[in-house]
Formats: structure tokens, C-alpha cells, sequence
């Protein structure tokens, strides 16, 4: 069995709001944590399939909000980061992870290459496509979207605490990292936030700032949340609230092109 998704399954990728008037661009690639039906639970137990080893939580709905407030778009995938990561190249090991934190993932350890080039095919690919595309089209008609690639972590990694609260990452265009990090830290600081922590682009975690914002000249920042501080919907508007003003602060102050 190579082919990987059904026709009742969907597409992988979703977009919302494609027409927004805004010029934010939220990619979310870890936002479900949905198997498809021909993998099965991939050899795990229920606990780990929805911890974050399977997906972001609260990410997607965070993300949904600010497109809302901010009036932008969103693109996102809708299988679990343990089928693909889209955060991660085809020739990244990550990107089919074995082992994910302190779980074995035997159903990706034991496929075969041609089961793994349908997962690239079918899942990273159309993901890939359909945010270059978006970015081609806007650029294309003389807008330059903001990319916001938007990712939860948890508060307990390998058995250690993480005190950070909210991370702001990028990799070699820094410009609205800067921003942010100036704004979220003038005044009355709401959150402890940090910069390219808990993770930072040795860990291999900038595919897409580079793929869909480096590349392309765009403002582009990888915001991480503490996914304890987003589990239920009230703390989710909160972040949103805070995130919201801290992008459209940040973003007003970019310079102008």
C-alpha cells in the first residue's frame, strides 16, 4: 500500500479566509491531530496520539482568531504532524519522526520508501503548493504578505519545566522578531517572552520562514506558546487579544518598502 488518503478523508491543507483584505498570513502546520484511516494509530496509545507529540494544542484555534481580528489569512494542515511535519523538508528525518520525545513511533519506523514518498506527496506537497501559491498570487498583485507561522509547546519537555511563556523565533531575517521583541518588552510586560526559544533554527525548526518568507523577501516571525496558557477557549481569546495588538503594533512599524 502506497496511496495514503481516501476521498472521504479530504484535502490535507485548508485556507481560510483566502480573500482577506489584511495582509497576515497565518500558516499553522501542526494544527490537527488526525490520523488517516490507513495508518491506523501508527502503533501508539491514545494518551500519546493526543498529547503534543501528534499535534499543537490550541494553536489552530489561536491562529483562527487572530486571522479573525486581524483580518488575515489562514492555511493549515489537517493531519497530524506524526503522518508529516510540514515544518520540516522531505529530506528531513524529522519530517517522519520514529521517535517523538519519550514515544516510539513504530508505524513510521517500519514503512516502507515508497509509503513514505505518498506521506510527502500527498500531505507535505499539496501543503507546500498551496502556501507558495497564496504568497505568489498576493505578490503578484502588488501585496506583500505578512507570514506568522503559529506553534504551541508544552510546559514539560523530557521531564524539565519550561518557564519561557511565549517565544519569538526567526532565522536570518529578523526584522519582525525585533519588533516584537522591542514592543512585547517596553512598559508593563504581559508574558515571559523570549527570543528563539524554547527552540531556535538549529533545531531545524524554520522550514517555513525560509520556504514561504525568507525566500521571498517577506516579514516573517514563528510565534511559540506555552500550551498550557491556550488549553481552554478563554485563555485562547486572551492570547489572541495580547497577540494581536503585539503584530499589528510590530507590523506598523516595519518599515515601509
Amino acid at each position: 500500500m502506497t496511496g495514503l488518503l481516501t476521498q472521504a478523508e479530504g484535502d490535507p491543507v485548508a485556507i481560510e479566509n483566502g480573500d482577506a483584505k489584511g495582509d497576515f498570513l497565518f500558516v499553522c502546520e501542526h494544527a490537527s491531530s488526525r490520523l488517516p484511516e490507513r495508518l491506523g494509530t501508527l502503533g501508539l496509545p491514545k494518551e500519546a496520539l493526543e498529547s503534543h507529540i501528534a499535534w499543537d494544542p490550541g494553536a489552530l484555534a489561536v491562529s483562527r482568531l487572530l486571522a479573525g481580528k486581524l483580518d488575515g489569512t489562514l492555511i493549515h494542515q489537517r493531519f497530524s504532524r506524526l503522518v508529516y511535519d510540514c515544518n520540516r523538508p522531505p529530506e528531513s528525518d524529522a519530517a517522519t519522526p520514529v521517535v517523538s520525545e519519550v514515544y516510539e513511533v513504530p508505524g513510521n519506523r517500519a514503512m516502507s520508501a515508497a509509503e513514505r514518498q505518498a506521506r510527502v506527496d500527498e500531505i507535505y506537497l499539496p501543503f507546500h503548493e498551496t502556501v507558495s501559491e497564496f504568497v505568489a498570487a498576493r505578490k503578484a498583485v502588488g501585496r506583500q504578505p505578512i507570514l506568522v507561522t503559529m506553534h504551541s509547546f508544552t510546559p514539560v519537555y523530557f521531564g524539565k519545566s519550561r518557564s519561557v511563556e511565549l517565544g519569538i523565533l526567526h532565522d536570518a531575517d529578523s526584522r519582525l522578531a525585533d519588533r516584537m521583541l522591542a514592543v512585547a518588552t517596553t512598559g508593563e510586560v504581559a508574558y515571559d517572552i523570549r527570543r528563539n526559544e524554547p527552540y531556535g533554527p538549529a533545531d531545524g525548526v524554520t522550514h517555513s520562514l525560509i520556504e514561504y518568507g525568507v525566500r521571498h523577501g517577506l516579514p516573517n516571525v514563528m510565534i511559540e506558546i506555552r500550551n498550557d496558557l491556550i488549553r481552554n477557549e478563554v485563555g485562547q481569546r486572551v492570547m489572541a487579544d495580547y497577540l494581536g495588538g503585539l503584530l499589528a503594533r510590530s507590523a506598523a512599524a516595519l518599515p515601509k518598502k
